[in-house]
């Protein structure tokens, strides 16, 4: 009687636990939707999107013709994109003939770099000095301290080398980042969305994002180091694709050919080498080689990327997937970023280090044969107990700088555009520079580094599908951007006090915008929408992305520097903040 008892009421325990809702239907209340069940395969690696033959039909193409196209997109499209992006970014690259705002450092550290192997202290006039003679100038020998890593400043002066020491010369290379930068986004959107349009979308985006252009035309080490991101960003997410791919092939089919979920293949299969996790290894070496901010990016791209190795385990029928993700592909991920990272960058400082140490070289160079004599790490090569004490000092500048500067504005102002920054202005009569002759009054010329305002307030309201869209339906792709923005981002909530700059932002443009890419997707509406949902979705994107198109020719002359009468400009500048 008890053993009959004892039976019912763990039958009826069961029971009342099978009863409770899973998380699932718990977040259903929230607009939650599970996956449809379909073959493994399509859920490790989905299909590409093709256009509708229906718009074949409206264009009268024959199915021949509207297949190669339809091939050809995938690159024909972010060529034409990063064309136009190139045009605009290297037309008039040398005006203003001028050193703005931070070249006065970047400029000459890269020049000095090419010829010296290290930073140099310039005269105070040496900036009129390279723009009287073209840069034909002598470079100092006199070791200089400064606070950033020498990639960014290597890649300035690869421009430099080739066009000379002169406006057009330092800004090459940005530019051409810049450009590229266009190229990749439109492939990694292409690549996340399975949508050529999208992807497109994304980077023609970027390419009228005000901000962007100003940072691709002007030698600051930040538009290197967002295109350093960008691009190991891409090599994940390149890696995923392929990692997927190749657990897939290992799944076994059915007899109808159709691939189920194996628990044993999941969470014993090796993936094989992944040079692509490598190379992103390689360019966050060279982001961190750049800005040490870099270095947040790179512990949040390794974590993410893990995270994939799981989700990809877990599709592929996985029983526990943290662990087998942990035995397999952790270790070798840790492999493939971290150290590659660390020796990329102590690689960038090889002309730091071959300088001599004996008060003839690099900054801090002979600081382990005189002020660094003796302790408890002499057994360390000289060079590199020196480039420590170097980088403890930088670390201290970082953290404790707080000077007060005009145009610093705090993060929380920055998704709304609180306080741009004015890299150059002037203020010529009529008939000097460009000013209309009949302007009446004096006119107003300025590079101001504002992203365009329309796209970055979009932006604003994209964040937040970003996050609806990963919590409540388990979307990977915006777990992916919401995590590049967040990564350059987020890291400056720390340093509230310090001084810091909205240019800093650049960093995460590329993911703001592959996020309202997305957005404009939900917006045009899902495969199967009915007609008139797609009218109205594509009507609605439409003017979106007209909006943000006209508002970046609207501030035109404030990101080239045109010379406009003093109401026109007056008129640009929306919040008084910008001022």
């Amino acid at each position: 009687m008890t053993s009959t008892a004892s039976s019912t009421d763990t039958r009826q325990g069961q029971a009342a636990e099978a009863q409770q809702p899973s998380w699932q239907q718990r977040l259903r209340r929230f607009g939650y939707t599970a996956p449809p069940r379909t073959d493994v395969r399509d859920r490790l690696v989905p299909p590409y999107a093709e256009p509708s033959p229906r718009l074949w039909a409206v264009l009268g193409l024959r199915h021949e013709v509207a297949e190669r196209l339809t091939r050809w997109s995938g690159w024909g499209g972010p060529l034409l994109v990063t064309l136009l992006a190139g045009l605009m970014r290297f037309w008039n690259l040398g005006s203003p003939k001028a050193v703005i705002f931070d070249e006065t450092y970047y400029a000459k550290d890269a020049w000095a770099l090419i010829h010296r192997g290290y930073e140099v202290n310039w005269d105070k006039n040496a900036n009129d000095l390279v723009l009287q003679h073209s840069g034909h100038v002598s470079v100092p020998t006199d070791a200089a301290y400064v606070v950033h890593p020498p990639v960014g400043k290597y890649i300035i002066g690869i421009g430099e080398w080739m066009f000379g020491f002169n406006p057009f010369g330092w800004r090459f290379m940005t530019a051409l980042l810049g450009t590229l930068s266009v190229l990749l986004l439109c492939r990694i959107g292409r690549r996340m969305f399975r949508s050529t349009f999208l992807g497109c979308l994304a980077g023609a985006l970027m390419a009228v994002d005000g901000l962007h252009f100003v940072m691709s035309r002007t030698s600051l080490l930040d538009g290197v180091l967002m295109f350093f991101v960008l691009a190991a960003f891409g090599c994940l997410v390149v890696d995923r694709d392929r990692a997927r791919a190749r657990l897939a092939a290992a799944l076994p089919a059915d007899a109808d050919g159709v691939v189920r979920p194996d628990a044993h293949t999941a969470g014993t299969t090796r993936l094989g080498p992944r040079p692509w996790r490598w190379t992103a290894g390689l360019m966050l070496g060279l982001a961190l080689g750049t800005k040490w901010s870099g270095l947040y990016v790179l512990a949040a791209f390794c974590l993410m990327s893990v995270l994939w190795d799981v989700g990809a385990r877990r599709a592929a029928g996985a029983r526990h997937p943290y662990a087998a993700t942990l035995k397999h592909d952790t270790g070798f991920a840790f492999l493939a970023t971290v150290p590659v990272a660390l020796v990329t960058y102590l690689v960038s400082w090889t002309g730091w280090i071959l300088s001599p140490d004996s008060g003839k070289g690099g900054y801090f160079r002979n600081w382990a044969v005189t002020d660094g004599k003796g302790g408890n790490w002499t057994f360390l090569p000289d060079w590199l107990r020196s480039l420590w004490h170097y980088e403890h000092e930088v670390y201290n500048f970082h953290v404790h700088l707080s000077s007060p500067h005009t145009y610093q504005s705090n993060p929380w102002s920055w998704l709304v555009l609180g306080r741009p920054v004015s890299f150059f202005y002037e203020s010529p009569l009529p008939g000097k520079d460009g000013c209309p002759s009949d302007a009446g009054d004096k006119c107003a010329r300025e590079v101001l580094a504002l992203g365009t305002p329309i796209l970055w307030w979009a932006a604003c309201f994209a964040v937040v599908f970003l996050l609806w869209r990963w919590a409540f339906r388990r979307d990977w792709r915006a777990g992916a951007i919401a995590c590049g923005i967040a990564a350059g981002y987020l890291p400056w909530f720390q340093y509230q006090e310090r001084t810091i700059f909205f240019f800093y932002a650049v960093i995460f443009v590329p993911f703001l915008c592959l996020a309202v890419a997305m957005m404009i997707g939900a917006i045009l509406g899902p495969p199967g929408s009915t007609e008139r949902r797609r009218v109205i979705g594509a009507t609605s994107a439409g003017i979106l992305v007209l909006l943000i198109a006209w508002n970046f020719i609207y501030f035109w002359p404030l990101y080239t520097g045109t010379s406009i009468p003093i109401e026109q400009w007056r008129s640009r500048m929306w919040l008084d903040t910008w001022v």
